[in-house]
């Protein structure tokens, strides 16, 4: 104990700085000299000649080095590379080898590199290989005249033109890059791909030799029997059949045309879906869907469009546009091959043409009996008209009306002015059209009108009647006769009332009225 107590008494009376300097000593010098060792461990090991049949030394007339001219049966070696060739120059100064005929790199396992002529330098860990190039990477093939090869990252480039095979697919473009650690193709310039079901092109694309997918960052199409796509960037699973697409895509998988900012399609289930500013194209049929989401699938036909959804029937001169929260479409089988089309739009239903407008909360559509149905408190607009109930049906022929039915509590209003109005009801009403005009109107059951007579478009007087059936001819949007049939029972009153009579459900509903197509969206 007296001696470490002496031991901290010597220590304590030396300088500080001194023992810094032993700390120095004692710590970081061993481990420079660890590093150094390391380092010299580590330190690449020169090109290996191991064969040939021939192995002539001259000394270079310049630098006074010895060139091996190795002839016959060559076999080099540099860590895990191998190569062979009928011949090369070998420079063990620079650790360089240049190689010809019958050239083969072997990388590891899995790279094998041919070519007619080899630069290899062992210090650069680079190869330069021309004439006739196959490189494989497991089930990839390249083709191409020449490659610049970085051994040490597994990198290949060319810009003369190349060919790669992966599985079903045949990849070409005037430059491509080979990142074989990710097993990832870079290619620009005249890139295509060419698979039994479909072609691709475009400028710029990245392709995962594992995974089979295209990346796209240009102007690509891709064009197949079942499929065209156009986009200017997204990505396709060549696998499995399956892209996301966005930046000016569209996508015909042969039934519908789908345009949005953002695409999904699976070709194998014939599903997808789209978002943002969504347009759903049926060229056949003259309809189109617009929204911003949406899904749908190829077969059997079927879709749902949301968010500002609109169904558009497009026909000459005019198109009937239909707003709804949502629409949805299926295609129904039936006794033909075609089936038809049955179509649902339901909550806030409002619809817009030049000659007849409408509302409702839901609606359906058959084509295979060409009928609108119209529920939940139906409004219908006919140029002057208003026509109310408890439902509606549309009967259509040709993409024109050819007849309506209100069913109970049916209720036709025209103006007058702005405080008198002619109103019919009934249990039950029919209306007639030609050319989508409305020209004559049936009420059976419990009818009841009232009337203004016109002098000039003067009003005159009133007519007020109540009978079992009613029949009202209309030309150009106005009545111009009523027939009252069974029991007729009413009166003229020519003098007018203070007060224009109502008769008992009278809702004028000119405000929720479509005037224009985008008053379609007003709630």
């Amino acid at each position: 104990m007296a001696e470490i107590k002496h031991l901290g008494i010597l220590i304590k009376k030396i300088p500080f700085r001194h023992i810094l300097y032993v700390l120095i000593f004692l710590f970081i010098i061993p481990s420079i000299q660890s590093q150094e060792n390391t380092g010299k461990q580590t330190a690449r090991k020169k090109i290996v000649l191991k064969n040939a049949d021939e192995d002539l030394m001259l000394n270079d007339a310049v630098s006074g080095k010895v060139i091996h001219h190795l002839i016959g049966n060559v076999q080099i070696q540099d860590n895990e590379v191998l190569m062979w060739c009928d011949s090369a120059h070998f420079f063990p100064d620079k650790n360089q080898v240049t190689a010809f005929n019958k050239v083969h790199i072997r990388q590891g396992d899995t790279l094998n590199l041919f070519g007619d002529y080899l630069f290899y330098d062992g210090k650069e860990q680079t190869a330069f290989v021309k004439g006739h190039v196959v490189l494989i990477d497991k089930e990839t093939h390249l083709y191409t005249d020449s490659i610049n090869y970085d051994v040490a990252r597994r990198i290949a480039r060319y810009n003369q033109r190349g060919r790669i095979t992966n599985a079903e697919n045949t990849l070409t473009s005037i430059v491509g890059v080979f990142y074989m650690t990710e097993n990832l193709f870079h290619f620009k310039d005249s890139v295509k791909i060419v698979n039994p079901k479909y072609v691709m092109t475009a400028d710029t694309m990245d392709y995962n030799t594992v995974k089979k997918i295209a990346y796209f960052t240009g102007p690509t199409e891709l064009n197949g029997d079942s499929l065209y796509l156009y986009c200017e960037k997204g990505w396709y699973d060549t696998q499995n059949e399956i892209t996301s697409v966005w930046k000016n895509a569209f996508i015909n998988n042969r039934k519908q045309i789908i345009h949005g900012d953002s695409l999904f399609f699976n070709d194998s289930t014939g599903y997808g879906e789209a978002y943002r500013n969504v347009i759903i194209e049926d060229t056949i049929n003259q309809i189109a869907i617009e929204g911003n989401y949406a899904w749908y699938y190829k077969e059997p036909e079927r879709f749902l469009v949301t968010n500002r959804a609109v169904f558009i029937q497009i026909s000459k001169p005019d198109s009937l546009f239909l707003h709804a929260d949502t629409i949805s479409s299926i295609m129904m089988p039936d006794k033909t091959a075609k089936g038809y089309r049955l179509m649902r739009a339901y909550h806030g239903c409002r619809v817009f043409g030049k000659d007849l407008q409408s509302k409702c909360d839901s609606l359906s559509y058959s084509s295979q009996d060409s009928v609108i149905r119209l529920y939940r408190r139906p409004v219908i607009w006919s140029v002057e008209n208003q026509l109310t109930a408890d439902s509606m049906a549309v009967f259509t022929k040709n993409r024109q009306t050819d007849r309506l039915e209100l069913y109970n509590n049916a209720f036709i209003v025209s103006q007058v002015d702005t405080i008198r109005y002619d109103q019919i009801k009934g249990r039950s009403l029919t209306g007639y059209f030609k050319n989508n005009e409305l020209y004559k109107i049936n009420i059976k059951g419990n009818g009841e009108s009232l009337y203004y007579l016109l002098d000039n478009d003067l009003v005159a007087g009133m007519n007020q009647s109540k009978c079992a059936n009613i029949e009202v001819l209309v030309d150009k949007g106005k009545i111009k006769e009523i027939y009252e049939y069974e029991n007729p029972d009413g009166f003229i009153d020519p003098p007018l009332p203070a007060d224009p009579l109502r008769l008992e459900g009278f809702k004028w509903l000119d405000t929720l009225r479509p005037k224009k197509r985008l008053d379609i969206f007003n709630k």
